[in-house]
């Protein structure tokens, strides 16, 4: 094969991704820093590495075998008005799945830090690069797990429904695991559309899919745990408090059994605003300090919850009107820079509705 003549960032990652390696192996084998090659990479064209990194890439190039030559050459010729080997033509060339996967927990990273941003645009930048119908089984796998997360964002960002929202794109996802026969992603987003069915405020629809999948066996005992206890949140939203309260217990139980941290935070939260709504407020505090003792991590939203749920505790309380609303103001100001459309409208719906009536207490 010819010699390259001057070898750039271009080259630098077309011969990285012929020989199938991650941009931290790769660095690795170079002797050289994962931000380097990130560097390269990043600006293309129109960075050149230093000489003796010229020298090294051309040792590489000519230590390949024949294999990731020939994938190197194709590469290439992407760039180029070189006629493209057939067998690399359609969908993804099979060392591209790798940065898709990679690309996908960055983004997993980046949405758990609510920046929904970066994250859709790591996602999107793949879902859009293929038609399905170009993709085989592991491109079809890892669009329906893009598609998932980008319904996750939407959620967060409280677009729920219509087109280009979380009820969309699990929809899409879900059509996506039905194809490859994965029962169990198929219940996880069944489990997805319910939330988004409770979110948008269809309690009772909320309430009877939950309690379906609450025993569905294609789903894990956490997950269906999980169901259950959204059964007992649909069921406190319409006033069925000791309902609530019992399912909550039950799913704190199972969650400790299950050594699920977060789980148990969330269900000890979810006991908490029972006991608000049978006005057991004494319970009720007591349960929401134990919650934000024992939740582990930061996360912008995890912090938004706990805090609203805080504030509309508190605010049911005379004594402790103002540390509530002080609470609430803090939760929609987090919410805001955020850009959590759906946990601001929840606090203003609380903050009305305690206006407009008096408290418990």
């Amino acid at each position: 094969m010819a010699a390259v003549i001057m070898w750039t960032g271009l080259e630098a990652r077309a011969l990285r991704l012929a020989c199938r390696k991650s941009v931290r192996d790769w660095a690795a084998q170079l002797g050289m820093s994962v931000r380097a090659v990130s560097n390269w990479e990043k600006l293309g064209a129109g960075t050149r590495p230093r000489p003796d990194t010229q020298a090294i890439f051309d040792t590489v190039l000519r230590q390949c075998t024949p294999e990731a030559r020939t994938r190197f050459e194709a590469l290439m010729a992407r760039h180029t008005d070189a006629p493209v080997p057939p067998e690399f033509q359609a969908g993804p060339r099979t060392w591209e799945y790798e940065s898709w996967a990679e690309d996908i927990e960055r983004a997993v990273l980046a949405a758990s830090r609510q920046d929904f941003v970066f994250a859709g645009g790591l996602l999107e930048r793949w879902r859009s690069h293929w038609p399905a119908a170009e993709l085989d089984d592991r491109g079809i796998y890892l669009l329906a797990r893009s598609t998932t997360l980008v319904g996750d964002l939407r959620r967060d960002q409280g677009a729920l429904l219509g087109p280009g929202s979380a009820a969309t794109s699990y929809a899409q996802a879900r059509l996506l695991y039905t194809r490859l026969d994965i029962p169990r992603r198929t219940a996880q987003l069944d489990l997805s559309l319910a939330v988004v069915t409770e979110m948008s405020g269809q309690l009772s629809a909320a309430a009877s899919r939950y309690s379906d999948l609450a025993g569905d066996v294609r789903l894990s005992t956490r997950d269906r745990t999980r169901a259950a206890l959204w059964v007992g949140t649909s069921l406190d939203k319409q006033g069925d408090h000791e309902q609530a309260i019992g399912i909550a217990e039950s799913a704190i139980r199972v969650f400790a059994d299950l050594g699920e941290v977060e789980d148990w935070a969330t269900a000890t939260q979810k006991l908490a605003l029972a006991h608000r709504g049978a006005g057991n407020l004494g319970e009720a505090v007591r349960l929401i300090e134990v919650a934000r003792t024992n939740t582990t991590g930061s996360a912008p939203m995890q912090d938004v919850r706990l805090t609203t749920a805080h504030g509309h505790i508190l605010l049911s309380d005379r004594a402790t009107v103002e540390e509530g609303y002080a609470l609430l103001n803090r939760a929609e100001q987090l919410a805001g820079q955020y850009g959590m459309t759906h946990q601001r409208r929840s606090i203003q719906g609380i903050r009305s509705g305690f206006q407009r009536a008096p408290c418990l207490q």
